[in-house]
């Protein structure tokens, strides 16, 4: 445990973002994965909205840097190329 004022606010801190950092990338995960669901269950409508929402939150973990910019390219193109392949 830090002495100092301010390295005791510094660990609140970090484990406020690291916390919030995990929940995001929790997020984008659990959307893949519900997208996937949905794609093979053959809702198109509900795959796409879904789909929206991930690329908000994808795009949002790879600005804070949480997600590396080849993996969100990937998972978003691999998803709409799934979606748009749908009947």
């Amino acid at each position: 445990m830090p002495n100092i004022k301010s390295s005791k606010k510094a660990v609140k801190v970090i484990a406020k973002k690291t916390d919030e950092n995990h929940e995001l990338k929790q997020r984008v995960k659990n959307l893949i994965t519900s997208c996937e669901k949905e794609i093979v269950a053959g809702n198109k409508e509900e795959a796409t909205k879904i789909f929206k929402d991930l690329q908000k939150n994808i795009d949002k973990a790879l600005q804070k840097g949480l997600i590396k910019s080849n993996k969100v390219d990937r998972e978003k193109q691999r998803l709409s190329a799934k979606i748009k392949n749908m009947k």
